[in-house]
C-alpha cells in the first residue's frame, strides 16, 4: 500500500498545480494531494473490510480499526491544511486585484464603518512642541477633530515604541494622548533613526486595520496642510484602485557612507545608481487596495534607506496608477493660489473651515 501510496504522490506533485476560477488565484499543491488521497485511501479501507492491505494479511477488525482511524485523523488534518492554504492564497491575492472591493473580506469587513481619508502624521519623542503647532493650525483638535472623524476624515499623530519599552518616553506619549485621543501608536515599531525606514510598513498596516478608507495619506512633520483642499483633491477620486499620488520625483543614489541621504542598497539600482520615479516621502497618497497589499505581503517586502524610496520600489511591481501633483510638492502642501502655504494658518483653525469642509463635501 505504501508503495503504492508514495507513487502516486509523486504522480501528483509532478502534474497538479490548478488555478481556482476567474480569481487567478494558484490553489496550494497540497489542497490537491489531500483531497486525491483522503478519496483515494477511503476507498482502498472500503474495499477491505477484513483489512487486507496492498495483498498482507491483516490482524482482523482490529487492524481494520486502527486504519480507519489514521486515515480519519490523516483526512482531517489534511483537509483543514488544504483550507487554510487556500484562504491564505484567497487574501493575497485580495491584496492586489483591482476588481476586489475596498473592504475587508466576509460580513466584518462590509460592516465596518467607511472612512474617505487616514491622514497620519509622523512624529517622534521630541516633537511635542511641533504637535501643539499642528493642533492649533490646520488639524482640529478636541470635540472638532472627533466631529471630522464622524464625517469621514480620520488624522492621527503616528509613532512607535521607545527601545526601553515603558519607559518615560512612552509614558509620556500615553499621557499626551490620553489627553487628546490623536496618536496611532505602533506597538510592534521601534521609534529609533535606524527604524525610520520600516515605519511605513508599519503605519499603513496598522490603519487599515483600524480604519476602512478609500484612502491613506503619509505626511511629514514639518508640513503646513491645506486640509480643506486635500479632502477635495481626495473626495473627486473616490473609487479609485491601484491610486499611488504625490510629487513624483526621481534622482541620484548616494553611495558613499559619509553622505547624506546614504542608501547600503545602492547596487541593486545599477551602473546609473538613479533612483526610479516615486513620491517623495514629504506627503504621499494609496488608494485602499495597496494600502492593504502592503499589510497582507508586508513580512516580504524590502525595505531602503528611505521610505518614499520603499514604498516607490513596491509600486513598481504592481499595476498601479501614479499621479504627480504639482499641489503636493511644495514643504507646505496643498499650495493656496499657486504659492505655498508656509506661513500657515493663525490660531485655532476656525469652525467656519471646518463647517465648509463638513457642508461641501460628503465625506462618509
Amino acid at each position: 500500500m505504501w508503495l503504492r501510496h508514495c507513487t502516486i504522490r509523486a504522480f501528483i506533485r509532478r502534474a497538479l498545480w490548478a488555478k481556482a476560477g476567474a480569481t487567478g488565484i494558484f490553489i496550494p499543491l497540497r489542497a490537491h494531494y489531500h483531497a486525491f488521497m483522503c478519496t483515494w485511501l477511503s476507498e482502498k479501507i472500503t474495499c477491505s473490510p477484513q483489512g487486507d492491505l496492498g495483498g498482507r494479511q491483516a490482524e482482523g477488525p482490529r487492524m481494520h480499526v486502527i486504519h480507519r482511524l489514521s486515515n480519519e485523523i490523516f483526512c482531517g488534518i489534511g483537509r483543514k491544511i488544504a483550507e487554510a492554504e487556500m484562504d491564505i492564497a484567497k487574501a493575497k491575492s485580495e491584496g492586489y486585484l483591482w476588481g476586489n472591493g475596498t473592504g475587508g473580506t466576509g460580513t466584518e469587513g462590509s460592516s465596518r464603518k467607511k472612512f474617505l481619508a487616514v491622514i497620519g502624521v509622523y512624529t517622534g519623542f521630541g516633537s511635542r512642541l511641533k504637535r501643539n503647532t499642528f493642533r492649533g493650525s490646520w488639524m482640529p483638535r478636541g470635540d472638532a477633530l472627533k466631529t471630522l472623524e464622524e464625517k469621514g476624515v480620520v488624522i492621527r499623530f503616528v509613532i512607535g515604541r521607545s527601545p526601553n519599552r515603558g519607559d518615560s518616553l512612552d509614558r509620556n506619549i500615553n499621557e499626551e494622548n490620553r489627553k487628546t485621543n490623536d496618536f496611532l501608536i505602533l506597538e510592534s515599531h521601534e521609534e529609533a533613526a535606524e527604524e525610520l525606514p520600516k515605519k511605513v510598513k508599519f503605519f499603513f498596516s496598522a490603519a487599515i486595520e483600524a480604519w476602512d478608507a478609500e484612502f491613506y495619506v503619509k505626511i511629514d512633520d514639518n508640513i503646513n496642510l491645506d486640509l480643506a483642499g486635500l479632502i477635495e483633491m481626495l473626495n473627486v477620486r473616490r473609487g479609485s484602485h491601484g491610486l499611488y499620488m504625490g510629487c513624483m520625483k526621481s534622482g541620484a543614489v548616494v553611495s558613499e557612507e559619509e553622505q547624506q541621504w546614504y542608501e547600503p542598497e545602492w547596487w541593486k539600482f545599477g551602473d546609473s545608481r538613479t533612483y526610479f520615479r516615486h513620491a517623495a516621502g514629504s506627503l504621499f497618497i494609496l488608494s485602499n487596495n495597496l494600502a492593504r497589499y502592503i499589510n497582507i505581503n508586508s513580512a516580504s517586502l524590502q525595505s531602503y534607506a528611505h521610505d518614499d524610496i520603499s514604498v516607490g520600489s513596491w509600486m513598481m511591481g504592481l499595476n498601479a496608477t501614479y499621479v504627480d501633483d504639482d499641489r503636493l510638492c511644495c514643504l507646505s502642501a496643498v499650495q493656496e493660489d499657486g504659492q505655498c502655504a508656509y506661513g500657515g494658518y493663525s490660531g485655532d483653525i476656525s469652525s467656519m473651515q471646518l463647517q465648509r469642509i463638513y457642508q461641501d463635501y460628503d465625506l462618509t
